[in-house]
């Protein structure tokens, strides 16, 4: 199974909302042991280093995306798929945009965010972590 896990799940880990947590870091497991085949897009990873500014310095932050980089696949960013997300008027926010077509270029099953709300017309189906824990334990 191929997942693309919006940035906000990866800060629930960071940001220790506890709440949220829990389910973050079991996905983030999952997709460590190769059991899922996580991806990140490439522009989450400087949107996590400058929204993780106040709360980590700058030597634990690049530790921080080291460590994504080994547990996720970075979907490329390129001018075809800012080409494409510029052109779909379908998504209020052109970074939520931007996330669809990474994961739709990486074939994913699923679009793992706690903002369904924002990916209602997506060609890729969203699920909400709680229930992509739910999906993986049911199986």
């Amino acid at each position: 199974m191929t997942i693309l896990v919006d940035t906000n799940v990866v800060l629930d880990i960071l940001l220790e909302r506890e709440s949220h947590a829990g389910e973050a870091r079991f996905i983030l497991s999952k997709c460590a042991e190769r059991e899922v085949d996580g991806y990140l897009a490439a522009h989450s990873i400087p949107n996590l280093f400058y929204i993780l500014r106040k709360a980590y310095s700058q030597k634990e932050r690049r530790v921080f995306i080291k460590n994504l980089c080994d547990i996720f696949y970075i979907s490329e960013l390129n001018a075809k798929k800012i080409m494409l997300a510029a052109e779909n008027e379908k998504f209020k926010d052109f970074e939520d945009c931007l996330q669809e077509e990474c994961a739709v270029d990486v074939m994913a099953d699923y679009i793992v965010t706690r903002n369904s709300d924002d990916f209602q017309k997506s060609r890729i189906k969203v699920i909400e972590p709680k229930n992509f824990v739910r999906l993986l334990k049911g199986r």
